[in-house]
């Protein structure tokens, strides 16, 4: 019987694990292989600033992303390879503002009221229990972060596979655990 909140632990971690990993979706060439891959590149960056579109110098958010991928894909059994690599790899992160309507349930606060008995010659408190009322509605801005990695077949430089993942993102750039967090659900469909 001591087992039992041990137990019920263990599941509910799981449970809640579970839920705040980052889902991935992927697009792929279902006549090609990516078995047979196992060498990969970076392509030279071409990522631009949309404001002044002169390509932006590489900060520590795009470091961070290229050391993650390269970390999980040598996990996986890729080898980085300047010369001749079998899949050419980019990255790109899109951050954008977004709305949603937010419902929030609206309660009544809960009275006691007193009363006058005349039969019994007493105050008598009657209870009213909170009631719901409505929904308040408003709307709410966030940031939302799409992180999309694309695979490309080095010798005709088409696209073979591309995953992306969307999550909410607290600041004005992807957390580490973020980061780390998405290309680990994006790669994890590389098959």
């Amino acid at each position: 019987m001591k087992t039992m909140p041990w137990i019920t632990g263990v599941l509910m971690s799981v449970v809640l694990l579970t839920a705040c990993s980052s889902v991935a979706h992927v697009q792929k060439d279902n006549n090609v292989d990516i078995s047979r891959y196992k060498t990969y590149a970076w392509v030279a960056g071409t990522q631009k600033d949309s404001l002044t579109e002169k390509p932006r110098v590489t900060d520590l958010t795009d470091q961070k992303i290229r050391e993650s991928i390269d970390r999980n894909l040598q996990l996986n059994g890729w080898t980085l390879s300047k010369s001749q690599p079998d899949v050419l790899l980019v990255f790109d992160v899109d951050i954008q503002r977004e709305t949603r309507l937010v419902s929030d349930p609206v309660y009544s606060y809960p009275a006691t009221r007193w009363f006058y008995s005349p039969y019994t010659r007493r105050y008598v408190p009657v209870y009213y229990p909170s009631q719901f009322i409505g929904y308040d509605r408003r709307r709410e801005t966030y940031r939302e972060g799409t992180l999309t990695i694309t695979v490309m077949d080095a010798k005709t430089e088409k696209t073979i596979w591309q995953g992306w993942t969307i999550s909410e993102v607290d600041g004005r750039r992807l957390s580490d655990h973020q980061i780390e967090d998405n290309v680990k659900a994006i790669l994890k469909k590389l098959k």
